[in-house]
């Protein structure tokens, strides 16, 4: 069954077209990877599909678990279950890591559930992420990725993966920035929650792709879809 199905998809991005008639379906469980040059429309797809108002579809259709989410802003698709990790996060000086993850996880809880999430539930799911990717406690009360070397801001985004646990994740070069050690880390966590989680990601690097071992593969050239 396919989780996600993309249609006949046309985009622009200030007037120039980056993607056309892209057609690409995801199972449910999948690790699906987005294979391509650089410049070749991957990062505009996943971030049309997560809903990033700067591009604007022309003509088609996103469709996730048979719902249309075309016209659906990213806040929705986010709280439906669709995740980003983008290859280059904003820094948010002020806001602290566990005040932005507990901002999300609750509202994510709220929407999926229709109820509350306690403090106790919260803290708990943290410090199991937090110590699964060898998390200090002290960057916690940091701001959102001020001052985080781009491995360790790549932690940080797959412990709010690991916290909103959601249907779709959509990953932009989680490996980049990241050691050898890392990597093993993130491909590890991808392979364990693929049992619930299904996985769209971008990756340059063999080893990396080989670690986590791709269901599916589909490449881009141009804004177009390759057919092998």
């Amino acid at each position: 069954m396919n989780l996600l199905e993309i249609k006949n998809l046309t985009a622009l991005f200030d007037d120039k077209e980056l993607l056309s008639d892209i057609n690409l379906n995801v199972e449910s469980g999948a690790r699906h990877l987005l294979h391509g040059h650089n410049g070749s429309g991957k990062t505009t797809l996943a971030q049309i599909i997560a809903g990033n108002p700067e591009y604007k579809i022309k003509s088609g259709k996103i469709l996730f678990d048979g719902r249309d989410i075309t016209n659906e802003n990213a806040t929705t698709r986010a709280l439906m279950g669709i995740f980003i990790g983008s290859q280059n996060v904003p820094e948010i000086s002020g806001l602290t890591i566990v005040s932005f993850l507990k901002h999300s996880l609750v509202a994510h809880h709220h929407f999926q559930t229709g109820k509350d999430l306690s403090m106790g539930e919260f803290l708990s799911k943290l410090e199991i992420a937090r110590t699964k990717l060898d998390i200090p406690k002290e960057w916690l009360n940091r701001s959102v990725n001020v001052g985080f070397s781009g491995g360790e801001r790549k932690r940080l985004m797959f412990l709010r993966l690991l916290m909103t646990e959601p249907r779709l994740a959509i990953l932009d070069e989680p490996d980049s920035g990241a050691d050898a050690t890392a990597q093993k880390l993130f491909a590890k966590i991808i392979l364990e929650m693929s049992a619930k989680t299904t996985f769209l990601f971008i990756s340059h690097q063999e080893k990396f792709t080989k670690l986590v071992s791709p269901t599916a593969i589909t490449s881009l050239s141009k804004g177009e879809i390759m057919i092998e």
